[in-house]
């Protein structure tokens, strides 16, 4: 099991993005009720993660040198790290796309743009929050 750091109030979120403007909206969405961590990589998440481990990762499943899918993979090779559920997000929903993602088995799988009160159920339900 990872470590949670004990002195946290808060639950931990990671968004691991390479768009800022996704980012940027997604922490303005959930910084009320979580902590907010950022990530611009997959390598960069990785980096982070090792110094303060998250409660839950949001993971883009489309990003350059290190998609989602080698990133979550990086994640669940790691023992510190392998029940921190991910949920992925992404912009393309045709039925192949879906299917590789759901293959990964994350916590969950939800469309660019994030509506809120999906995205807050989806982490609700992930971390039982």
């Amino acid at each position: 099991m990872y470590k949670v750091m004990e002195n946290r109030s808060r639950k931990l979120i990671m968004v691991v993005d390479d768009n800022a403007m996704t980012l940027r909206s997604i922490k303005e969405m959930l910084q009320e009720y979580y902590d907010i961590a950022v990530a611009t990589s997959g390598m960069k998440a990785l980096t982070t993660m090792g110094k303060n481990p998250p409660d839950l990762i949001l993971l883009d499943y489309e990003m350059p040198v290190c998609d989602g899918k080698q990133t979550l993979e990086m994640i669940r090779a790691d023992s510190e790290f392998e029940t921190i559920p991910v949920i992925f997000l992404t912009s393309v929903s045709d039925r192949e796309h879906v299917e590789a993602v759901l293959s990964l088995k994350p916590a969950g799988y939800i469309l660019k743009p994030p509506v809120k009160e999906k995205l807050m159920g989806a982490i609700r339900e992930a971390i039982k929050d």
